[in-house]
């Protein structure tokens, strides 16, 4: 049986030079190595999404693999698809990087520049390992849903578009249907999921982001348990704490949830940072919020526009949802499919915004009618990502899939967390 592998590699020489090496190791399958994170997690992906026979035993990440940081991929890619074995290269394989790949979920560490034994070494304890964890797990078992749940944003195309009242919705569908689910506020400057849920808690997202390791003790302390049973991971009440989230604590922090909760729902606002744009990067499922008129498509365009010169999502991968939708409206979801070029999404939110004033002015968006005709679109659109646990009798339980979603939902406990 021979061995697949699939190297991560930036630098074209570099993964040249990886590649003849490859060939020479006996028993070895070497696929077409990538050229970043987000092609790496899309391809793996993509594999899991046929069966888990089709994803490689094993997976090298060079060391200057970008944009997201070589440890930060691994920790990524193990916690999404565990059966798959991963092998850190570096030119400075110290102790104290060793232990740093050990605690990301590498299961080696090769040097560089790479040698014969060396490399040969690496990859066979790696494919072995993979090799017994699927043999010991089963076929019948998912593998590469990762440990945790899913992790779905919640995006802008402008202010006043109702990117949190869509959070809020989505999160409180889940956890009502069984899911465990996190609600994060990453509107770090001016979010207002607490706002909308009345609650006041001294903990915040900026507790999280000097943290190294975030243990479930400290994912504990930092949430906020709801009484309708969502985790909330709230924004800073002083805006301008929200500079001390960077990229890279995002990364940890949603992995962290992803691995605690089954649904993650994540509130990215309108404004673009890399707290946010972290988040949208790593996330299984990113929705763009507009509303039908020209400012706002207009905007929702350039804003997917900016995500794919970033490469942080691609326009394919990005579901559009129409808020305040009117049918006599001239701007209708194949406009806005065609000009912005993303999925739109099946469901669209009626313009019924008497029926939220009263929960949005009380601060209690839970309390919404569940007769309101904004409540059952937005459960409906839950549905329709597959977030929500079905009932007996339906079809897997999982909804409608639409493409360009990187992953699928797992399974996790429910953890309790102290307020």
């Amino acid at each position: 049986m021979s061995t697949r592998i699939l190297p991560a590699v930036a630098h074209p020489d570099a993964a040249r030079a990886l590649t003849t090496l490859l060939g020479q190791l006996p028993d070895v399958e070497p696929a077409s190595p990538v050229g970043d994170s987000t092609a790496l997690l899309d391809t793996l992906a993509r594999l899991a999404a046929e069966s888990v026979d089709a994803l490689p035993e094993v997976v090298l990440v060079h060391e200057r693999i970008g944009p997201v940081p070589a440890l930060e991929l691994v920790r990524e890619t193990t916690l999404r698809f565990p059966a798959v074995a991963v092998v850190l290269i570096s030119s400075e394989p110290g102790p104290g990087l060793f232990a740093a790949a050990m605690d990301a979920g590498a299961r080696g560490l090769a040097a560089l520049p790479l040698s014969y034994e060396e490399l040969a070494q690496r990859v066979q304890a790696a494919a072995a390992w993979s090799v017994g964890v699927r043999r010991h797990l089963g076929q019948g078992v998912e593998l590469y849903g990762g440990p945790g749940g899913r992790v779905v944003t919640v995006s802008g195309a402008k202010g006043g578009v109702g990117t949190t009242v869509a959070a809020v919705q989505l999160a409180l569908a889940a956890c009502a249907s069984g899911m465990s689910t996190a609600l994060v506020d990453l509107d770090l400057q001016s979010g207002d999921v607490a706002s909308y849920l009345d609650v006041q808690f001294r903990r915040s997202v900026v507790d999280l982001a000097a943290i190294q390791d975030i243990s479930p003790s400290v994912l504990q302390d930092a949430v906020f348990l709801h009484h309708t049973g969502i985790g909330l991971l709230l924004a800073p009440a002083e805006g301008e704490r929200g500079e001390e989230i960077n990229d890279r604590a995002v990364r940890q922090i949603v992995s962290a949830l992803r691995s605690r909760y089954e649904v993650v729902v994540v509130d990215c606002g309108t404004q673009m940072n890399g707290a946010n744009a972290a988040a949208i990067e790593t996330a299984d499922t990113t929705l763009l919020l507009t509303t039908p008129d020209v400012v706002s498509v207009r905007a929702a365009k350039r804003l997917v526009r900016l995500w794919e010169r970033l490469q942080i999502r691609k326009a394919a991968e990005t579901v559009a949802v129409i808020n305040r939708h009117v049918r006599t409206s001239e701007i209708q979801p194949p406009l806005v499919e065609r000009i912005t070029g993303t999925k739109v999404s099946r469901t669209v939110v009626p313009a019924h915004f008497k029926e939220l004033q009263g929960a949005v002015d009380a601060g209690r968006m839970q309390d919404l009618d569940a007769k309101s005709a904004v409540r059952q679109a937005l459960w409906g659109l839950a549905g329709e990502l597959g977030i929500v646990r079905a009932r007996a009798g339906e079809e897997n339980g999982r909804g409608g899939r639409f493409r360009g979603d990187r992953g699928s939902a797992g399974t996790s406990r429910r953890s309790r967390q102290k307020p």
